[in-house]
């Protein structure tokens, strides 16, 4: 039996801020739609309103004006998306593992599942004998993976991912990108990514949405035909990427 639509809708998205007395205008009918178990990106200037964006999708603050759905709009219901700040919020006085598991034990999972299930991730994640280290303990980039491995414990069918390899180094990204693409294929979970690294966008995703300068639109809806597996050192790919950064900077 074929699955109902469970990706993202976004219909003329407006969004302002007030501050000092100034009003700023972030986004600016914004529309795109992200089918069930594909892979989005946006990229676009600094300060544009991606982060905004991302968090009108998880319900944190509502739009000005315009719709946003999120999953089978037959079946709306709460906790359809895990959403990853780029700052790791992770909690202080908790351990790895025990940060990684919040999000299971919030949903009332059985707790011995959801720690065999995070230890499994630590594996895959480089942080294999780090499980009792506490936040404080843990380098930069290894906070950021300890918070991916939280949204994927989450079990939510939309992941919204703000930037979360950039604070990583460059072979960390590399593997974790692979090890991001092996997840998706295999749990197709509907995703929506930020990321201010071009070829990053077109080794993951099936679409690129290039945002314009505040007030935001999409300039550009670039499908990203590239197959897959795909070969960083591509004429192809670097290519493409010349061609998106053309856009990008259109953008601007």
């Amino acid at each position: 039996m074929a699955r109902p639509w469970g990706g993202i809708r976004v219909e003329g998205v407006n969004k302002r801020f007030v501050h000092g007395g100034e009003t700023i205008v972030a986004l600016s009918s914004i529309s795109f739609t992200a089918d069930w178990g594909t892979w989005t990106t946006l990229i676009g200037p600094s300060g544009c309103g991606k982060t905004t964006l991302l968090r009108i999708l998880a319900g944190l603050i509502p739009p000005d004006r315009g719709t946003v759905s999120i999953g089978d709009p037959q079946q709306m219901r709460r906790g359809t998306t895990a959403y990853l700040p780029q700052r790791d919020t992770l909690l202080s006085w908790r351990t790895a593992l025990d940060n990684a598991i919040l999000a299971s034990e919030i949903a009332r999972r059985p707790r011995a599942q959801a720690r065999a299930e995070a230890r499994e991730l630590f594996a895959h994640f480089g942080l294999a004998g780090f499980e009792g280290h506490y936040p404080t303990q843990l380098s930069g980039g290894m906070r950021q993976r300890l918070a991916l491995i939280r949204t994927f414990l989450a079990h939510r069918d939309v992941l919204l991912l703000d930037e979360p390899l950039g604070a990583l180094d460059p072979l960390t990204r590399a593997t974790l990108q692979d090890w991001l693409l092996s997840v998706w294929s295999e749990l197709r979970k509907t995703i929506l990514f930020v990321t201010h690294d071009v070829e990053e966008a077109l080794l993951l995703s099936d679409r690129v949405l290039v945002l314009s300068e505040r007030p935001a639109s999409v300039q550009q809806d670039l499908v990203v035909e590239l197959s897959r597996p795909r070969n960083r050192a591509s004429v192809e790919l670097a290519e493409t990427k010349g061609r998106l950064l053309a856009l990008l900077l259109g953008a601007r």
